[in-house]
């Protein structure tokens, strides 16, 4: 096949201060995306960001995960394999190294079994293994982890069948609890607090009308809609944004978008985070040898020598400034009748010439 690119705007916005026990930097944020207005309102958000002191952002947890699943002759047979197969989980180790930790260190250099966890439906068996990945998002590597320890299980528990290599535990690309719940990709935190009049200066709002509409819109509004572990505004039009700009697998911003968004009056000031814990990531593997990647990465710090997986962490938390900051100026622009629509008419058309 004939390989073409598709040209994305890419644009710069900010700069933006970010802080926190695994970054210190000023930086402007990279997006990629054809909504126009998603720029301006990044912009404005940085800008806001950087006059209250900067985002603080931390990185809770990390791990990606893949789900294999299993046909037993019936439940009881199904129950006693997963009791074999916990035998030799990492946690419950003896002496020596865990049989399944052995096995997935045959695979890759990087990728570490973490924890594992199980569902039994009718004669159906579930495992989801969790590893970390080092600086990749992890996708092919834990795949190949999980075949390894799939052959393993199979040979260990030959009553079972092979059924398939993803299970949709997992859970990849799809809005699901358990992601959530036990995590899958970067557990993520950004918070700001900003002075009641620098919501007034630069979000033509307050402290209060932000926080009520984000009760009101985000909370109540997302649970009538019947919303999965999500309560925001865009989450998903800033990680799109960001992944592209980053050469990530942008579908992930399906789990990704699975966020919550807080904000209270905290003596007369706005304070606003943002919390994402499945924010997939990463600073090596597919689509980040291109020559543009490679310059955005590099401009963003993401390139330097350090442990494996601090790239891919200090890339996660200048993404999740990158969600506060738009979210911050959406929320801000809806407390205002016509903002929004004004922008859109203004921006989109303009950009369209």
């Amino acid at each position: 096949m004939k390989e073409t690119f598709a040209s994305v705007p890419l644009k710069w916005v900010g700069p933006v201060k970010i802080t926190g026990p695994e970054i210190d930097v000023e930086t402007e944020l990279p997006l990629a995306t054809y909504e126009t207005p998603v720029f301006a309102t990044v912009n404005r958000g940085a800008r806001v960001a950087t006059a209250s002191g900067g985002i603080k952002a931390v990185v809770i947890d990390e791990r990606m995960s893949r789900s294999v699943l299993f046909e037993a002759p019936d439940a009881i047979v199904a129950f006693q394999c997963l009791e074999k197969i916990k035998a030799d989980f990492p946690l419950r180790r003896g002496s020596g190294q865990a049989v399944l930790e052995k096995i997935v260190g045959t695979t890759s250099r990087f990728a570490k079994l973490i924890d594992m966890h199980s569902q039994i439906a009718g004669n159906l068996l579930f495992i989801r293994f969790e590893y970390t990945t080092g600086d990749a998002s992890g996708h092919n590597m834990v795949t190949q982890a999980s075949e390894a320890l799939m052959n393993h299980i199979l040979e260990l528990c030959p009553e079972l069948k092979y059924e398939s290599l993803s299970g949709n535990f997992c859970t990849d690309k799809k809005a699901t609890g358990v992601n959530g719940i036990l995590g899958r990709g970067k557990y993520v935190v950004a918070e700001l607090t900003i002075p009641g009049k620098l919501v007034n200066k630069y979000l033509k709002s307050t402290p209060e009308k932000i926080v009520q509409l984000n009760i009101r819109k985000n909370l109540v509004g997302t649970m009538l809609a019947g919303g999965l572990r999500s309560a925001n505004a865009h989450y998903a039009n800033m990680l799109l944004a960001f992944y592209l700009a980053t050469g990530q697998d942008a579908a992930n911003i399906i789990e990704g978008s699975q966020g919550t968004t807080l904000a209270e009056v905290r003596d007369g000031d706005l304070w606003f985070s943002v919390t994402i814990p499945n924010l997939i990531v990463g600073t090596v593997g597919n689509g980040k040898g291109l020559p543009f990647v490679d310059e955005v990465l590099t401009k963003l710090g993401c390139r330097e020598e350090r442990e494996p997986g601090a790239n891919a962490r200090r890339l996660a938390l200048i993404c999740a400034a990158s969600v506060l900051c738009g979210e911050l100026s959406l929320m801000a622009a809806l407390t205002n009748p016509g903002e929004l629509m004004n922008a859109h008419r203004k921006l989109e058309r303009s950009s369209q010439g």
